[in-house]
């Protein structure tokens, strides 16, 4: 069979479900409303997306136990994309298949991005505590996306900001993946130091993910006479940057992004990790809701919440809220209500603006101290 007609099949065949279904009803006909939860469940980023699912959980066991949504009960259905574009695609396919109503998910920017697309042609919502690449809301390309995190360019300025107002350094080296996430916000930093007439990117490069050494690249940084590296991308390749840094004794400043401000990167580089800088979504942690929601998930798991449990939290909650002010799983009437109704959540009283980011949402600062990342005021 010619792969022309065979993607013709598939995709006959994907409407013939989506229509058996009732997908273009988004759940109307389903004895349960239809939780979509995708992301990094397993490999290396997985540590992003399980700590999001499982508070997930605990929003649908209270809504739930306090009799559902539209009298119905909520049911989550995941699905694992390890944060890979590729099985992104077929993850999104197989949630669009079991009817969910919306998705939460997913986890990466450049996983987010394919899945987008089939959401949209199911008239699905999407709405992701994690994906940070603008061009998810800035592009106009997804009027089904939404997010309760901050987006790079916001996080790529606070980078700067630090580095050249904070403390004053003007040489500084900016690093990347070539993942979407991590080369969109290394791009945006060096624009905005190039931009402030007040320091130079003397090394711009990106590096391979996954790499067992990065040794050439931190003798450049060396040569380049960096006082600080600006990384974007994850924590696997900046744990081992950092740790041949500091094994050949090179004290430049490093200071990435939230794919990095997680527990496992302190875990992989140890005693290297210290001193390491990283932005995050803000230190809610004074917000009642924040506190009982870290309290419940520490007694259900046994264990702290992770870099993006509450704003998992908070997605879950602004999704099924939306649901039940609108009165309907209606696609139009779903999107209407999270930006015109705000919901309580631990990250805040928040909505969302046209774009589809969440108003009053932002970053931090954070250093490693004693072996934690600790917020900077």
């Amino acid at each position: 069979m010619k792969k022309s007609h065979l993607k013709k099949m598939t995709v006959i065949a994907v409407i013939c479900t989506w229509i058996t279904l009732g997908i273009s009803g988004a759940g109307v006909a389903a004895d349960t409303i239809k939780l979509g939860v995708a992301g990094a469940l397993s490999g290396d980023l997985a540590s992003y997306g399980l700590p999001i699912l499982k508070a997930a959980k605990l929003v649908v066991n209270d809504v739930n136990a306090k009799g559902g949504i539209l009298g119905k009960k909520v049911e989550i259905i995941s699905e694992d994309d390890m944060c890979k574009p590729e099985i992104a695609t077929n993850t999104a396919t197989k949630l669009v298949s079991e009817g969910v109503t919306v998705v939460l998910g997913h986890v990466c920017s450049g996983a987010t991005k394919p899945a987008l697309d089939i959401y949209k042609d199911a008239h699905i919502i999407a709405m992701s505590a994690s994906a940070t690449s603008p061009d998810l809301t800035q592009s106009g390309k997804y009027p089904n996306f939404f997010r309760t995190i901050a987006s790079d360019d916001a996080q790529a300025k606070l980078e700067v900001n630090f580095a050249l107002d904070t403390l004053k350094l003007k040489k500084i080296a900016v690093l990347h993946d070539k993942g979407d996430y991590g080369k969109g916000l290394a791009e945006y930093a060096k624009g905005f130091i190039e931009k402030s007439g007040k320091g130079e990117v003397v090394f711009f490069e990106g590096v391979t993910p996954g790499a067992v050494d990065y040794s050439a690249v931190v003798n450049k940084i060396k040569r380049s006479g960096a006082q600080a590296i600006i990384f974007g991308g994850y924590h696997p390749e900046a744990s081992k940057i950092v740790t041949q840094m500091r094994k050949d004794g090179m004290k430049t400043v490093f200071i990435s992004d939230d794919g990095v401000k997680d527990d496992t990167f302190i875990k992989v580089a140890g005693k290297y990790a210290e001193g390491v800088y990283a932005t995050g979504p803000k230190d809610t942690s004074s917000n009642p809701m924040d506190k009982a929601v870290r309290e419940e998930y520490k007694k259900v798991y046994g264990e702290d919440v992770g870099v993006f449990s509450i704003n998992g939290y908070a997605a879950a909650q602004a999704l099924l809220n939306a649901i039940q002010k609108a009165g309907s799983t209606n696609y139009d009437a779903i999107i209407k209500a999270l930006r015109t109704d705000y919901v309580e959540t631990p990250l805040g009283k928040i909505k969302f603006d046209d774009r589809g980011d969440a108003v009053g949402v932002g970053f931090s600062m954070y250093e490693v101290k004693n072996g934690k990342y600790v917020e900077l005021k």
